[in-house]
């Protein structure tokens, strides 16, 4: 079955975007993963296509209807069911690359991207959506967080990126350390060298001083993911070598 992913928005126009082009736009002319852009206003049900109204309880903007995001809802896990509906929100669940395997590794999504001040909070909970922020900031609109995400997701399909090993060491890998520096020629450039380790042809030195690069950079640059990498390292040693007792 192919990855799939329905855009719910105001503005399909956006998509595929940037997704069209480079190996996720290969992938997506090969049938690696499919994208359908639905545009939330043709569920509307009035002739001014109205697909938003003004907040109860006061307050600025407006508010996307339960009732038509219901509907652009239903219409899309009809064309293919059992696959998660994600709304795009700052107040959601921050995407990590822990977070777009476990997505990748499903049959895709229902991607809801919000405009105004929100969705109304009645249809996010009747449909069970799985809220996801891309970062602490706000955005116009979810369509660039829906991008981000479906561009960390695709990747990790089979045959999208042509080499498993590269997904599985870059930043972010399966061990949650930061990526180590690359190189390549001329081996001198502005008066700065490769490091001599690299030109060694030494593969276990090579390793090492990769490992250490990026532990170095993992804890100078990111204390929370180096916590949470000591963390994980150490409950998996107590639990293969001395099991908690009961």
């Amino acid at each position: 079955m192919t990855w799939r992913a329905d855009i719910l928005t105001l503005f399909p126009e956006m998509f595929p975007g940037p997704l069209g082009l480079s190996l996720a736009g290969r992938g997506l002319r090969e049938g690696l993963w499919s994208l359908v852009a639905h545009d939330i206003r043709d569920h509307a049900k009035d002739r001014h296509r109205s697909v938003d109204d003004t907040p109860f309880g006061g307050g600025a903007g407006m508010v996307l209807r339960p009732d038509v995001v219901d509907a652009a809802v239903g219409a899309a896990l009809a064309e293919a069911p059992g696959r998660p509906v994600i709304y795009l929100t700052p107040r959601g669940r921050l995407l990590d690359q822990a977070l777009a395997r476990e997505l990748a590794a499903g049959s895709g999504a229902v991607l809801l991207c919000g405009r105004y001040e929100g969705v109304d909070q009645r249809v996010i909970e009747a449909r069970g959506m799985l809220e996801i922020s891309i970062g602490d900031y706000v955005l116009s609109g979810g369509e660039l967080a829906a991008l981000t995400l479906l561009d960390a997701c695709v990747r990790l399909l089979p045959g999208v990126m042509g080499a498993a090993e590269s997904a599985a060491e870059e930043s972010h890998g399966a061990e949650g350390l930061l990526e180590y520096p690359h190189y390549t020629r001329p081996a001198e450039w502005a008066d700065r060298a490769v490091p001599e380790v690299l030109l060694s042809g030494h593969h276990a030195a090579i390793a090492a001083w990769r490992r250490a690069e990026s532990e170095k950079i993992t804890k100078e640059r990111r204390p929370d993911l180096w916590a949470r990498h000591e963390t994980q390292r150490g409950g998996a040693g107590a639990i293969a070598g001395h099991p908690a007792a009961a």
